[in-house]
């Protein structure tokens, strides 16, 4: 009998290349850094043709957690999971990360359900987890329209990529620069 991914003509391997190739794009368009981070807002149910919150895929969430972090291994950009808005968006990250950048850690374990699979499954994979309220990220990937504008410095860019989709899902790509101030007699570059 065919799972629900393969009637859905989901193909995780095809998932998770993609999230890496989106990946690596953004690591070179957004002139990343070690020490920085990218946000991550995804909706494993708009991965498979759902509403976003209806139908979550832990499986969908491995894929796609497995592309971004082949992609970051050995470059020192860090990964956040924006969890649900049932989790008022907070965040799942490493350890490390809130303590680089002075984050204050909250007490709360997403779940599928509350939280979202891919927040969830960060959980169950990344060395040493915590969960924060919020972050200014460098640079993020939003898959199925999660909204991870509030997860990001000002000014932030989108970044256009020949990808515009994981599965089902609506993707964006965005990174963030420096503000221009001044006037007339500013020089930028």
């Amino acid at each position: 009998m065919a799972s629900d991914l393969e009637r859905n003509s989901i193909c995780l391997e095809t998932i998770k290349n993609q999230c890496s190739e989106v990946t690596r794009a953004l690591l070179e368009r957004g002139n990343l850094k070690p020490g920085q981070v990218i946000v991550l807002g995804c909706s494993t149910s708009e991965v498979r043709g759902k509403s976003i919150g209806s139908s979550g895929s832990n499986q969908i969430a491995q894929a796609i957690l497995d592309g971004i972090r082949e992609a970051l291994d050995g470059t020192g950009v860090s990964l956040a999971v924006q969890c649900c808005e049932h989790l008022n968006r907070c965040l799942v990250l490493e350890r490390h990360v809130a303590e680089r950048y002075n984050l204050t850690e909250v007490t709360v374990r997403p779940v599928p359900n509350a939280g979202g699979a891919a927040a969830a499954t960060a959980m169950d994979v990344f060395d040493d987890p915590v969960v924060v309220e919020s972050i200014q990220a460098h640079a993020g990937i939003d898959i199925g329209d999660t909204f991870i504008g509030m997860h990001l410095k000002p000014v932030v860019v989108p970044v256009r990529l020949p990808i515009d989709r994981i599965g089902h899902a609506h993707l964006t790509v965005a990174r963030s620069r420096p503000k221009l101030i001044g006037g007339r007699r500013a020089v930028y570059e």
